[in-house]
């Protein structure tokens, strides 16, 4: 069995999520949700950021982590803010001894939806199907952060 911990970086809100892949490529889901902060000064924020993934790393226990990188066009404010955030999952990461797979938003689109031009909602939509869902999780960050997992997992065409 394979448990791969999947981040949507963000300040505001962290998208996580974490799945397993047994015997035979069934994928199952442990749990998803985002770490969310209040707005104020940075460093309070990514704090918190950093402190909830410790908690959900140590629980969770993952074999590898999967975090998306950052593809910003033209808003450098939330490009740094976001950027920190990641940095600051990628540290959380390292102590916790998990190795890291960086996958890029177009490879997330691509094993999940198998179009790396797929928008958010067909995105989401494929996740709830994939992982046999009743419904898109929610918030969005959770639903992308589990599409980041599946894509590290490669288990796109793989029994659900």
């Amino acid at each position: 069995m394979s448990r791969v911990f999947g981040i949507d970086p963000g300040v505001a809100r962290l998208g996580y999520g974490v799945l397993d892949e047994a015997r035979g490529g069934r994928v199952s889901v442990v749990v998803f949700g985002v770490i969310s902060t209040e707005p104020g000064e940075v460093g309070p924020r990514l704090a918190r950021v950093f402190e909830g993934l410790e908690t959900l790393l140590a629980e969770t226990r993952p074999d590898v982590a999967a975090v998306e990188q950052l593809f910003f066009g033209q808003n450098t404010t939330t490009a740094l803010a976001v950027s920190q955030a990641r940095g600051v999952a990628l540290l959380a990461l390292a102590r916790a001894g998990v190795p890291v797979r960086e996958v890029t938003p177009s490879q997330v689109k691509q094993a999940v939806a198998g179009w790396g031009r797929a928008d958010k909602r067909q995105v989401q939509a494929m996740v709830a199907r994939l992982l046999s869902l009743s419904s898109v999780p929610e918030p969005d960050d959770a639903a992308d952060a589990l599409a980041v997992a599946w894509s590290a997992l490669g288990a796109r065409d793989r029994v659900r």
